[in-house]
Parts: C-alpha cells; sequence; structure tokens
C-alpha cells in the first residue's frame, strides 16, 4: 500500500465527497482527507486513513496536506455559505492550486456545474465554473466534471422532490419546474470520480456528465409519484419568485431559504450535456431517472443514506468566527437528576435525543424556535439525525451538531442556530450498575448587550423546557426495561 499512489481528499465531510470516501477506502487507496475541523471526520473514515487539519482559506495550513501526494479531488464549494460566496471561493481555489503546483502534485479532479457558459448563468454555477479556471490556471493538469443534479439518498434534490410529492397532493409550481436538466444518479457521479484518477494525463479537460434522461423537476416529481404510486396535480404559476419559491420550500421541505434561494438560481437554467466525450472517454453508462429514483428510495425506506447533504458542516452556513470576540459572563444552566438505572441505560434516551424522538418536553416550542430559525435564515429542525438510535461527532441533530461524544457517558451538542453568541447542551452520566446521575447543562456565552437580553427573556421559557426534558429523560430512562443495555438498539 505504501507503494500506491497518495490521493487528497477534500469535502469528505459533504455529501459527494463522503460518498467518494467510501468508495476510495473500499479500493484500498492510499487516502488523505483535509478537514477544517478532522474532529468531526476521523470517527467516519478507516483506520488506514489520514486526516490532517487545515482551510482552503488559509494558505499556510495546506502544505503539509499535500506533501507527496499525487491527485488531489476538489470537492468543495460555498452554496450552503451565508453572505457573498464568491470571492471565498476564488480565494479557496487560488490557495489550492497553488498549493498543489508547489508539491507537484500530478492530478486534480474537479466536480463543477454544468450550465452553457456562453449565457448569462446564475452566480452560483458561475462561481462553479469559474473555480475550474482558476484550478487549470495553475498549470496542475486539471479534470473537471461538470454535473447537474444529482440523485441519490440523502441529496439535496432528492429530498426536495420526496417531500413536495410526499406532502403536497396538489401544487403550485413556478416557472423553474420545467426548465430541463440531466439529472445524475449518485452511484454513477461517483463511477465517473473515480474512473478520474485511472485516465491519462493528457485527457484530463471538461467532461459533461448526465444521466440518460433529459427532464424537468417537474418530470422528476411525477418519476418519483409514479415510483411511490401517489398520485400528484400541478398548477403552473409563472409569476412566483425565486426568493417566494425558496420561502415556500423552507416550510414544505427539509431545505431551509437560504440554501433553496442558491438552489433555485442555479435550476431556472438548463442544465443538459451538450458535450458527449465523457460517454466516448469513459466506460460508464448512467442510468435513467427512473432507475436512479429507485435506487435512492431503496436506501430511504431502510431509513439509511451513507451521506445527507444536510450533514456536511457548510449546510450550517458561515461558521462564525469568534476570534478577537469579547464575550460577557458566561451563563450556565445546571441540573441534575437521580436514577436508579445502570449509566448505559440512563444515557439510552440522551442518545435517542432529537429527530424524531423529539426534545421530550414541550416540542412545539422547539419546533417554535426552529421555526423562527428558519425565517432568520437559519437552519431550522429540518435536519433531523443520521440515524435514530446512534450518534457521532459530527452528526446533526435537528439544529445542534454532535460537538464531543463518549458512549454511555456524555454527548455535547453545539449550537448551529441564528444566536447571539455561542451555545451548548450537555449531557452527563455517571454511576454504577444500580444508579446513575444525569448532569443536564445549557451554556451560553453571549456577545454584548443583544446576547444577555436573548438569554434574559427566554430564561422563563428555558426553565420549562429544559426542567422538563430532564424529567422525562429520567421518566424514558426508568421505564426502560431492556434486559441487555449494552448490546445495540434500533
Amino acid at each position: 500500500m505504501h507503494d500506491s499512489p497518495l490521493i487528497l481528499l477534500t469535502g469528505a465531510t459533504g455529501y459527494v465527497g463522503g460518498r467518494l470516501l467510501q468508495s476510495l477506502e473500499r479500493q484500498g487507496y492510499r487516502l488523505r482527507c483535509l478537514a477544517r475541523r478532522p474532529n468531526f471526520l476521523k470517527p467516519r473514515v478507516a483506520a488506514s486513513t489520514e486526516v490532517l487539519a487545515g482551510d482552503l482559506l488559509d494558505r499556510s495550513s495546506l502544505d503539509p496536506a499535500f506533501h507527496g501526494v499525487d491527485a488531489a479531488y476538489y470537492l468543495v464549494h460555498s452554496m450552503g455559505a451565508s453572505g457573498s460566496f464568491e470571492e471565498k471561493d476564488r480565494q479557496a481555489a487560488r490557495n489550492f492550486a497553488e498549493a498543489a503546483k508547489a508539491a507537484g502534485v500530478g492530478r486534480i479532479i474537479y466536480l463543477g456545474g454544468l450550465g452553457d457558459d456562453t449565457q448569462e448563468l446564475s452566480p452560483h454555477l458561475r462561481s462553479r465554473q469559474e473555480v475550474g479556471q482558476i484550478l487549470r490556471q495553475s498549470g496542475v493538469p486539471v479534470l473537471e466534471f461538470r454535473a447537474s443534479i444529482v440523485i441519490g439518498s440523502g441529496s439535496l434534490s432528492f429530498e426536495m422532490i420526496r417531500s413536495l410529492v410526499e406532502r403536497l397532493p396538489f401544487m403550485i409550481t413556478p416557472r423553474w419546474v420545467s426548465m430541463p436538466a440531466q439529472p445524475i444518479a449518485i452511484e454513477d457521479l461517483i463511477a465517473y470520480l473515480n474512473a478520474a484518477l485511472c485516465l491519462p494525463v493528457a485527457s484530463c479537460r471538461v467532461y459533461e456528465i448526465g444521466g440518460a434522461d433529459r427532464v424537468s423537476y417537474a418530470d422528476i416529481m411525477r418519476a418519483y409519484a409514479r415510483c411511490r404510486g401517489i398520485r400528484v396535480r400541478m398548477i403552473p404559476m409563472p409569476v412566483l419568485t425565486p426568493f417566494i419559491s425558496s420561502l415556500w420550500l423552507g416550510l414544505v421541505t427539509p431545505l431551509y431559504a437560504r440554501i433553496g434561494r442558491k438552489l433555485i438560481e442555479s435550476i431556472v437554467h438548463s442544465t443538459v450535456v451538450r458535450d458527449k466525450t465523457a460517454l466516448t472517454t469513459f466506460d460508464i453508462r448512467p442510468m435513467g431517472i427512473d432507475a436512479a429514483l429507485r435506487h435512492a428510495l431503496a436506501n430511504e425506506e431502510r431509513e439509511f443514506a451513507a451521506t445527507r447533504w444536510s450533514d456536511a458542516l457548510s449546510s450550517s452556513g458561515e461558521v462564525p468566527s469568534w476570534g478577537g470576540v469579547r464575550f460577557g459572563n458566561r451563563l450556565v444552566d445546571s441540573r441534575t437528576s437521580h436514577v436508579a438505572r445502570a449509566p448505559a441505560v440512563a444515557f439510552r434516551p440522551i442518545e435517542r435525543i432529537g429527530g424524531d424522538t423529539g426534545w421530550y418536553a414541550w416540542n412545539w416550542l422547539w419546533q417554535l424556535r426552529g421555526f423562527m430559525d428558519l425565517l432568520a435564515g437559519g437552519v431550522g429542525m429540518r435536519r433531523g439525525r443520521p440515524s435514530p438510535a446512534s450518534l457521532r461527532v459530527g452528526d446533526t441533530v435537528d439544529f445542534w451538531r454532535v460537538d464531543a461524544f463518549e458512549p454511555n457517558r456524555l454527548l455535547r451538542l453545539a449550537a448551529e442556530m441564528k444566536l447571539p453568541g455561542r451555545a451548548w447542551l450537555e449531557f452527563e452520566v455517571t454511576g454504577d450498575e444500580s444508579s446513575a446521575t444525569i448532569r443536564q447543562t445549557a451554556v451560553f456565552d453571549p456577545v454584548g448587550l443583544p446576547g444577555l437580553i436573548y438569554w434574559y427573556a427566554l430564561y422563563p421559557v428555558h426553565q420549562l423546557v429544559f426542567g422538563g426534558m430532564l424529567h422525562r429523560i429520567v421518566d424514558a430512562a426508568q421505564n426502560d426495561n431492556t434486559q441487555n443495555p449494552s448490546a445495540p438498539h434500533a
């Protein structure tokens, strides 16, 4: 293995990057992943995969990751970022290209977006194609794939389509649902990304890739309805703007308005394959939309997706930089309770918190807080959690992310909702085989007067919510009659 090429993968915490990571590991490649928060990625990789800390916006952090690398995947973008993202995309691409050139990397493999560059494109699509140009300017051979909609279990487009068809018997559809696209199944996309490693360097160029069918979003929704045996009715409403459409998607689907708006801005353009060179260069025959949907549904109906778009760290928007921020006094709400159960049993309801399980008490208040966050441009409560019964560091839990996890002992959640400060919710379980103590702690670092007002205005609500939550967790543990608390549970 030490003689095989070393592959650098960026974007491994994202939807496509996470799938590619698993595929490359199965094939035995020597892998190195670059991550801003390596502690989130390390629990998800094989023992043979190296994970290094680095930030594409910090040029000085990249050189160690590129040392000895033969090929590098560039699978990052700023669609999930809040605010202006184009200059950040440019800077990240320049830094990546410079580091690759300095290290003598043999090739860069980049996933961009389909779109006719002779026409005016959305900011997102324009930025994706500009990134490819910046990477090529380095002189390192670049193999760029341009793809349209990605269909797979957990993909952004699939979750949007599924939610619309399953929840709305009647749909008022804006003009963009009739725009032609060429969706590609995640399995075929990963096959292309794998094949790019074996292609001769002389063949590195731009390849447009897509599935076997040219369809619109309306066609995809009809195909989904056929697969599920659901009748769907659409009423055209051409005056709906992307902004209004994105707010509607935020209410009905797992997408929040910020993501929905950028997605719609991209799909108002035709995204079909015009250059079919990929079909003659690669031994890959992509599946059509019906097969892609069946594959995605097979995973979703088992409540399983290898990766989800909403689990990507970028899905929460731009991570606030707290450097230089002067926090006031840390505000803490800590309470304990005892239960006549072993720590493993006491911890079980904690490990199931959020998602379909809910928050044990005053769930409608949690939903209201999520709706307010959605209106403010935040993530809301739509992300749920990857697994109903188990957690890992880096997992999303509604508008939280798992910051620390020790089985049967500790769970710490970091807030990703819009806040005038930073917040954590921690559960710690101690004890022996006959009794356990559960300590529940909410921590808030306010920023200035708005942070203090926020905390104390919600103080009565916190008393209800946090007190009720701990009480119900204790009840759930007390009523758990499982004989073997250490066994896996569904």
